[in-house]
C-alpha cells in the first residue's frame, strides 16, 4: 500500500512492518525521560527490538543502555526501520539518509508528515509511515495496555500475539 499523500493505514501493513523489523535506528532519541522518544525507545526495547539513538548532540554517550550515533552513515549495522523523531521538514533528509543507508522503512512520527521524501522513499522501494508511532501502534495492535499510558482500545482477557 502506497504511504504517500496517505493518512491511513491499514492494521496488515502496519503489522506487517512491525514484524519485519529487527532494529530501528531513532533519529532524534532523547535521555530525557519524559520526552516522547524516550518512551518509546524504552517500550521497544521491552519488546525485544533493537534500538539505535541517533543524535548529534549525544553522540558518544548512552540513551537506555544504547550508544548514540551522530548519524546513520556512522551506525555499525543496517537498521531495518528509521524512525523519525523531528519535525516534518527535517525527515526529508534524514529520508534521503534512509535509502542511502538501505533501510527497509522510513517511520515518520505523529505530526511528521513530508509526502515529498516519503514519494521518493517509495521509489527507493522503501516501506513508508507517516503521523503514526511504532510504540502506539505496537501497542495498540498488540492489545497490551503498557504503563506508558497508551490504550489499545482492545479489550480482551487474553494477550494477543503482534
Amino acid at each position: 500500500m502506497p504511504a504517500a499523500f496517505s493518512d491511513h493505514y491499514e492494521d496488515n501493513y502496519l503489522r506487517k512492518i512491525l514484524r519485519d523489523t529487527k532494529t530501528i535506528a531513532m533519529v532524534g532519541a532523547s535521555a530525557n525521560w519524559n520526552r516522547p522518544s524516550y518512551f518509546a525507545m524504552k517500550y521497544l526495547l521491552d519488546w525485544g527490538y533493537k534500538v539505535i539513538p541517533v543524535n548529534p548532540a549525544a553522540a558518544g554517550q548512552e540513551i537506555l543502555g544504547q550508544k548514540v550515533y551522530a548519524s546513520l552513515d556512522e551506525l555499525p549495522v543496517k537498521a531495518d526501520m528509521v524512525d523519525i523523531f523531528r519535525n516534518s521538514q527535517a525527515a526529508g533528509p534524514i529520508t534521503d539518509e534512509a535509502i542511502r543507508h538501505g533501510a527497509k522503512i522510513v517511520w515518520m512520527q505523529l505530526g511528521v508528515v513530508n509526502e515529498a521524501a516519503a514519494e521518493r522513499a517509495e521509489k527507493a522501494g522503501l516501506r513508508v509511515v507517516m503521523n503514526r508511532c511504532p510504540k502506539i501502534e505496537h501497542s495498540r495492535l498488540a492489545g497490551t495496555i503498557e504503563w506508558h499510558g497508551i490504550a489499545s482500545g482492545v479489550i480482551s482477557s487474553k494477550k494477543r500475539a503482534l
